[in-house]
C-alpha cells in the first residue's frame, strides 16, 4: 500500500526540503521504496540536496505536457530504493500551477510504484499547496522555534482546515457558500471558532454536518520542530498546540524534534544529504527516529474531496476575454 507524505511549511527557511531529502533516505534505508517529488514550484532545489545535477526532465515537463506520466520522470539517486522526480528548474512561470495540471498531478500520484511518496511542497498557503497537502490525513508541517515561524505554522493549519471543509462539499452547494461566508469573519479574539461553522453546516443539513465533523476528525497533521536549540523550544511548541486547540478546536501531534546541527547546515553546500555524510550527528538521529515513527504509525487515507470549479471559471474567463 502506498503512503503519501506531503511536507509543507508556513514560511520559508525552516528546513522543509532538507527534511524531505533526509527522510526519504531514512525510509529507503529501512527497506522501503521511496519516491521524492519536488513540488516546490518556482523554487525547486531538492535535486541539489541529493547531489543530482539539474539536467533531468522533471515536474515542469509534466506541467507543460512534455511528459505523459509522472512515473517516466523517475531518477535514480545514490541511495538504493530512493528515486526523485525533479522539480521545475528547467522551466519558467510554473509557480502559478494551472488548475487542470494540478488535477492531473493529483490523479497520477496513486499510480507511482512506491511504499512512500514524499511531496516537497512550497511554503505558504496557496490553494495549490493546500490541496497537495490534503492528499494525506496526516501530512508533515515543518516549523522552527521562533515566533514568526510558529505563527505561520498556525496560519497554515487554519487555512488547511478551512480548505478541507470547503472541498468537502460540491462547488455550488449551500454548504460551500456557508464556508466561504464564514471565512470573511474574524476568528481570533471572538466566538467564530471552526466548530461554530460545523454547527451552522449541521443546522443547514444534518448529514452535511456529520460529513464536516468526519473530515475534521480525520485531519491530524504532524508537526516537525526543526532547528531546535533549548528547552524553551518545547514551550513554543506547547503554545502552538494551545492556540490550535483554542481557535481551531483541533489537536496536533509533534512527530519529531530536530536539533540545530552544524553538520546539517553544511550538507546543502556539500551537495550531500546529511544522513549519508554524517549518519551519527544529532540531526541524522532525529531523522531516523522520525522515519521509524512514520513506519510504525501509518495513517488512514484521506476521504475523497470534491474538485473545485476553478477550471470552469478559467474557461469562463478565457471566453470572456475573447468577446
Amino acid at each position: 500500500m502506498q503512503h503519501l507524505i506531503p511536507i509543507a511549511s508556513g514560511k520559508g527557511g525552516v528546513g522543509k526540503t532538507l527534511l524531505a531529502a533526509n527522510l526519504g533516505i531514512a525510509l529507503a534505508q529501512q527497506g522501503k521504496t521511496v519516491v521524492l517529488i519536488d513540488l516546490d514550484l518556482g523554487g525547486s532545489n531538492l535535486h541539489t540536496l541529493l547531489g543530482i545535477r539539474n539536467s533531468h526532465p522533471g515536474i515542469g515537463h509534466f506541467i507543460y505536457k512534455k511528459a505523459e506520466t509522472l512515473e517516466e520522470l523517475l531518477v535514480e539517486t545514490s541511495q538504493h530504493q530512493l528515486f526523485l522526480i525533479p522539480g521545475d528548474g528547467l522551466f519558467c512561470a510554473t509557480a502559478n500551477l494551472p488548475f487542470h495540471r494540478k488535477q492531473a498531478i493529483l490523479k497520477q500520484l496513486p499510480d507511482i510504484p512506491a511504499d512512500f511518496v514524499i511531496l516537497d511542497l512550497g511554503s505558504g498557503t496557496t490553494y495549490n499547496t493546500l490541496d497537495l497537502f490534503l492528499t494525506s490525513s496526516a501530512g508533515l508541517l515543518v516549523t522552527s522555534p521562533d515566533t514568526t515561524a510558529i505563527l505561520n505554522a498556525y496560519s497554515f493549519l487554519k487555512s488547511a482546515m478551512f480548505r478541507l471543509l470547503q472541498r468537502s462539499f460540491s462547488a455550488k452547494s449551500s454548504e460551500r457558500h456557508l464556508v466561504m461566508d464564514f471565512l470573511q469573519q474574524k476568528m481570533e479574539g471572538g466566538n467564530h471558532h471552526i466548530q461554530e461553522l460545523v454547527e451552522q453546516i449541521h443546522r443547514l443539513d444534518a448529514e452535511s454536518g456529520n460529513r464536516a465533523r468526519e473530515a475534521l476528525s480525520q485531519f491530524r497533521p504532524r508537526v516537525v520542530m526543526n532547528m531546535g536549540r533549548t528547552a524553551q523550544d518545547i514551550r513554543l511548541g506547547g503554545r502552538l498546540r494551545k492556540v490550535v486547540q483554542d481557535n481551531l478546536k483541533s489537536g496536533i501531534e509533534f512527530i519529531a524534534y530536530l536539533p540545530q546541527d552544524e553538520y546539517a547546515s553544511r550538507s546543502p553546500l556539500e551537495r550531500t544529504p546529511t544522513l549519508l555524510r554524517y549518519p551519527e550527528c544529532p540531526y541524522s538521529q532525529g531523522i531516523k527516529h522520525c522515519a521509524h515513527r512514520i513506519i510504525q504509525e501509518p495513517v488512514p487515507p484521506m476521504q475523497a474531496l470534491f474538485e473545485d470549479d476553478q477550471d470552469l471559471q478559467e474557461l469562463a474567463d478565457q471566453f470572456g476575454n475573447l468577446l
